[in-house]
């Protein structure tokens, strides 16, 4: 990680030292929205500590990695400093949804409406609805296309399955790179790269079916790319 937010600044710095194109950052600046299409790598890793027979315990440890698209929409205010740069503060909003499960083959099954079986003490944590807060310095390259660096703090709603508490949401820094182009119309495309790693997320049985001594633990590491059209006002 430490070395790809090396790459990132080192990027940004060269093409700042680089520029000469004429610029006005007008162009790119005040509120603007749009809507997102991402395509997002989900890897999440996860561990438990479980006691199917009273007084021991067994570890298991889960690794799962998921692609899928994303939708979502951003909404932002790009602030000029000076000719060739801006601030770019955003809020965006992406639905999507990521799953482990923990399963125990030595529990007993239920029926369930479709015929299929739930085993009792099965559990599993789920990931979804993404909201990212962020700030991007902005280099403009010319009249129509800037390149920035984002930095952000993003959450993440957790919900559970199976009798095990509920854990506090999600919380994660994000890094990406990014382009924009803009149009004389206000309209304007912009394309980003990222990735955010998320704190560790754990829970505990309730003790109903699943033994209050029993834990559950996983984190999530999310890497994407992302298109965005929009407009600015």
């Amino acid at each position: 990680m430490n070395k790809l937010k090396t790459l990132l600044c080192a990027v940004f710095t060269l093409i700042l030292v680089n520029t000469t194109a004429q610029a006005d950052s007008s162009n790119f600046a005040g509120p603007y929205v749009a809507l997102s299409g991402s395509g997002y790598g989900l890897q999440m890793d996860g561990q438990s500590r479980t006691s199917p027979t009273a007084g021991t315990f067994e570890e298991e440890e889960v690794s799962v990695g998921q692609v899928a698209p994303v939708t979502g929409y951003e909404v932002g205010y790009a602030l000029p400093i000076g000719s060739m740069f801006l601030i770019d503060v955003n809020a965006s909003v992406y639905q999507g949804e990521a799953k482990m499960g923990f399963e125990n083959d030595d529990t007993p099954q239920t029926g369930t409406e479709g015929g299929d079986t739930l085993k009792a003490k099965d559990v599993s944590m789920i990931v979804d609805n993404l909201t990212t807060f962020s700030i991007a310095p902005t280099i403009v390259l010319s009249d129509t296309s800037s390149l920035y660096v984002k930095v952000g703090v993003t959450d993440a709603d957790v919900a559970v399955s199976g009798d095990i508490t509920t854990p506090g949401n999600l919380s994660g820094t994000t890094w990406a790179l990014g382009t924009r182009t803009v149009l004389e119309s206000g309209i304007f495309v912009k394309t980003e790269a990222g990735y955010t790693d998320y704190n560790e997320i754990s829970a505990s049985g309730k003790g109903t079916s699943i033994s209050a001594d029993n834990t559950y633990s996983a984190k999530p590491t999310i890497a994407y790319g992302s298109v965005s059209l929009g407009f600015r006002f």
